[in-house]
């Protein structure tokens, strides 16, 4: 028996390389097609929340400036509508981000080879590394990134505008506030005293501005790239809890 066929009877050694003729060619092509298919039904979604986000704020600003007597309590309601819009969407993103990697992994082990003129043969760590996430889903990418991500797209803006509109609300609509105090007794909403609501929303504010600065920075100085991942048999992420989470691929 000779080396190779010594190689091809271990069933748990891995071929020196994996070399795929017509009909895988013909499968991988399909699945390609089916990955950008899915991401794109996931980006889709991603419009879908960012849609609702807008029209919730553009609804609560006609509410809270339609006359003199309104108060600017729509406008808080609506932030916290986007927080409820933004959890969503990064949970969405986690989800987009699974169909996106599979096929940037095609495009980077398949096709860029073909291209090259290096023929259809996907080596064994990028094959392993498509393999390995088709038989255990992982997350790529962390919900705190995914939220940091999703709020310097979108949502940072929109929190930023609820946040200049309610400064504008009690500070020059109806008419200009004279003194603090008057600016203050404007802030009051329901039973919250103005102090108190006016704190809430500056520290609301710099919670989300960290969040986005920090996952900006994070991303800045992480220097690995798609292709640092298809010899990986780790998620990138490292939680316990991810698999559980991707359960719910399948439903």
């Amino acid at each position: 028996m000779t080396e190779f066929d010594d190689d091809l009877a271990d069933p748990d050694g891995d071929p020196p390389e994996a070399i795929c003729g017509a009909k895988e060619v013909g499968a991988l092509a399909h699945l390609y097609r089916a990955e950008v298919y899915r991401s794109t039904v996931w980006r889709q979604r991603l419009d879908q929340t960012t849609n609702w986000a807008v029209i919730s704020t553009g609804i609560g600003l006609s509410v809270a400036f339609a006359n003199a007597q309104a108060s600017p309590f729509p406008i808080v309601l609506v932030g916290a509508l986007c927080i409820v819009f933004l959890t969503l969407e990064s949970r969405r993103y986690r989800f987009f981000y699974v169909w996106r990697f599979r096929a940037r992994v095609l495009e980077i082990a398949f096709y860029v080879p073909m291209l090259r003129g290096q023929g259809a043969r996907i080596p064994l760590d990028r094959g392993t590394a498509l393999s390995d996430d088709y038989e255990k889903p992982q997350y790529r990418i962390s919900n705190i990134r995914a939220i940091g991500r999703r709020l310097r797209r979108n949502y940072g803006w929109l929190f930023a505008i609820l946040g200049a509109a309610y400064f504008a609300k009690i500070a020059i609509h109806p008419t200009d506030v004279e003194t603090w105090s008057q600016f203050v007794r404007r802030a009051h909403i329901g039973p919250i005293p103005g102090l108190v609501a006016i704190g809430f929303g500056l520290l609301f504010h710099a919670i989300w501005i960290t969040i986005a600065v920090k996952t900006w920075m994070d991303e800045r100085y992480d220097k690995s790239k798609m292709a640092d991942f298809l010899n990986s048999r780790k998620d990138v992420n490292e939680r316990e809890d991810a698999q559980a989470e991707m359960d719910i691929l399948g439903h």
